[in-house]
């Protein structure tokens, strides 16, 4: 800075006032720019305005019961100016901290959803998905800047529940397209064009030649994360491209067939899993999960397939065969570990008053007997 400007700020801050002076000095640095400064420039402002020392010596100030609203307010207005001052310039990460310091999220995440991917988007990626300002676009700009690995890795270890469900639509969707497009494209090589469908289920009937011992037509680790995935989505539409997934993967030869976590051993349980919620061969399917049940007096100690079973019969709310198989299987798990509704829960969630007052009452549980009293 030369030395006209400091002369500058000082004769108007000598003749006309201060008001004056801050303001010749504050459009110099948004001329400049220098927007953290603009920040420390009001904050100043408002403290010769308070009568309070003009040079900040503490970074957390105790100021006087009588004026620390005031000031506070002037933090927060000055923040959000050069938030927005760093957001027209498109600098988002640097408009964040002024956001974040005072909880607006609101105007970051506008400013994230009109970007497209590029190939400098961590610290984007960072604020949007991991900060959980714009989940969901978050995980967008994740996938198209760094593939389908990155984003399964990213949602695999941010498991957070906001954004969640979009984020694995729209893995769903990126897997579904893949190997849609990979078949008709096989398809047409060899049948000279390809079928007028969006339906992967229909590409593969009855061309059982599309599954050599060596063929796939999307990698396959994805695809057995993201049918994992798609077990816990309400939206009927990813549910039945989810299906499709599953049962593209039941074709595929034993090279591509990993084991999911048990009782899914492979996209046969996945397949049937998705199916139920779709409402589609429910009683085949918890026949075919009461199998996977542990035997009565038996050794295997492992209350998975239980679990599995009780949330399946929740999500269809066959809630009193849920209430059965909870307290037969499930009865010396601690409920904070469970993946599944309690069986308490599962009585709350049926309308079975007088059963929650039977099931709380042999688990020792006063707090939830006094809530069947209650409700019954």
């Amino acid at each position: 800075m030369n030395d006209d400007l400091f002369d500058a700020v000082e004769n108007a801050l000598n003749s006309t006032g201060s008001e004056a002076g801050f303001e010749l000095m504050i459009e110099r640095f948004r001329q400049e720019k220098n927007y953290p400064l603009i920040f420390n420039a009001r904050l100043m402002k408002k403290r010769h305005e308070l009568g309070l020392g003009l040079i900040e010596l503490d970074s957390k100030p105790e100021l006087p019961k009588e004026k620390a609203a005031s000031y506070h307010q002037a933090q927060i207005a000055a923040a959000r100016e050069v938030g927005q001052l760093f957001l027209d310039d498109g600098a988002i990460e640097q408009a964040w901290p002024y956001f974040r310091a005072i909880g607006e999220t609101g105007p970051v995440a506008a400013a994230i959803e009109e970007l497209e991917p590029s190939e400098e988007m961590a610290a984007i990626i960072e604020i949007a998905l991991y900060e959980r300002v714009n989940p969901r676009k978050g995980f967008e700009l994740l996938l198209q800047s760094y593939g389908t690995c990155r984003a399964i890795t990213g949602i695999q270890q941010y498991p957070a529940e906001e954004g969640r469900a979009e984020s694995v639509a729209l893995l769903i969707r990126t897997l579904h397209g893949e190997v849609l497009d990979n078949l008709k494209r096989t398809i047409a090589d060899k049948e000279g064009n390809a079928p007028e469908t969006s339906s992967v289920t229909a590409l593969i009937q009855g061309r059982s030649w599309l599954f050599g011992k060596f063929s796939y037509y999307v990698d396959s680790s994805h695809l057995l994360s993201v049918v994992q995935m798609s077990l816990d989505l309400e939206d009927t539409e990813m549910l039945k491209l989810a299906l499709e997934l599953a049962e593209y993967g039941t074709h595929l030869s034993s090279e591509f067939q990993y084991r999911g976590t048990p009782p899914f051993d492979g996209y046969l349980d996945y397949a049937f899993y998705l199916r139920a919620l779709l409402g589609r061969e429910v009683d085949r399917t918890v026949a075919h999960f009461r199998g996977k049940l542990p035997r009565q007096g038996g050794e295997d100690g492992d209350s998975n397939a239980a679990q599995v079973l009780v949330g399946l019969l929740a999500r269809i709310q066959r809630y009193p065969e849920a209430v059965e198989v909870s307290l037969q299987h499930l009865a010396g798990v601690d409920p904070a570990q469970l993946t599944c509704p309690s069986a308490v829960q599962l009585c709350q969630l049926g309308g079975d008053y007088g059963r929650l007052k039977e099931v709380s009452r042999s688990q020792g549980d006063l707090l939830s007997y006094v809530a069947g009293v209650l409700q019954h």
